[in-house]
């Protein structure tokens, strides 16, 4: 099994390639230019240095949103148009599924935010688990919110809170109502940080530099274990997960300019 991983969501830009359990390559980039010209070349130069055929890919896991729109947009075109030429699927990851299996065995809390602006984050609850996990089958129980993603090691990967756009307030007062202890990471922590202090009731921690923004690394594990269980679409089913409005969008609306 092989797969691409792309993730321009937020302020980084990453790709990667994983053949079944070996990271084969990873490419990262957080700097001023934007991901339109920054996404492609990161791939090609993969592809040159790891002599990768783009034939041999099973599928294209893929940072799926919410987060950057322009980000976004610019991911979905690039692995449509891959998948499409390729004739192969898409494993859709939620962002901040991805952010939050960077820490991968953590036993606090984790809470990715993202800055969404407007006074809100882009933010979900996770933890993983020690359990008795089936034997060369990832498993999935449950509806959206307390899911549980099993792999073969026994550390189960736990949706506590799906992923969602709030205020800072509602998602500090609902890890403060688990009482356990939280780490935080994502490029809403500079942003939120000192908030943090004031509404935070339990212990937490920040997220260090090399584990607190996206990696395609860790939407490409997460695709493996998502392609393995049927979770993939069509190329051209592909639709980028807002969670809201954009900024044009809403300034559309509220001139009244929305169409029925």
């Amino acid at each position: 099994m092989k797969i691409l991983a792309l993730d321009s969501s937020g302020l980084v830009a990453s790709v990667a390639v994983v053949e079944d359990d070996r990271l084969v390559a990873e490419y990262s980039v957080q700097y001023k230019k934007t991901h339109s010209q920054t996404l492609l070349p990161m791939l090609e130069e993969i592809r040159r240095r790891t002599e990768l055929d783009m034939e041999t890919l099973d599928a294209i896991a893929l940072a799926a949103g919410p987060g950057s729109f322009t980000g976004l947009r610019i991911g979905s075109a690039t692995a449509k148009g891959l998948g499409l030429a390729l004739d192969i699927p898409i494993v859709e990851i939620p962002t901040l599924e991805g952010l939050a299996y960077n820490m991968y065995g953590a036993k606090d809390y984790i809470c990715p935010i993202m800055d969404a602006r407007r006074g809100q984050v882009y933010t979900g609850i996770y933890k993983f688990t020690q359990e008795e996990a089936t034997e060369g089958m990832s498993q999935i129980h449950g509806e959206a919110a307390g899911g549980l993603c099993a792999q073969p090691s026994g550390c189960r990967f736990r949706t506590v809170e799906p992923q969602c756009a709030v205020a800072i307030e509602e998602i500090a007062k609902k890890l403060n109502d688990l009482g356990g202890r939280v780490i935080f990471l994502g490029d809403g922590v500079p942003v939120f940080q000192e908030c943090l202090k004031g509404l935070m009731q339990t212990a937490y921690s920040f997220a260090p530099p090399h584990m607190n923004r996206q990696r395609a690394a860790s939407i490409a594990a997460l695709g493996c274990i998502y392609w393995k269980e049927g979770r993939a679409v069509k190329a051209g089913e592909h639709i980028p997960v807002y969670l809201r409005q954009s900024q044009a969008e809403r300034e559309r609306d509220e001139r009244g300019g929305g169409t029925a």
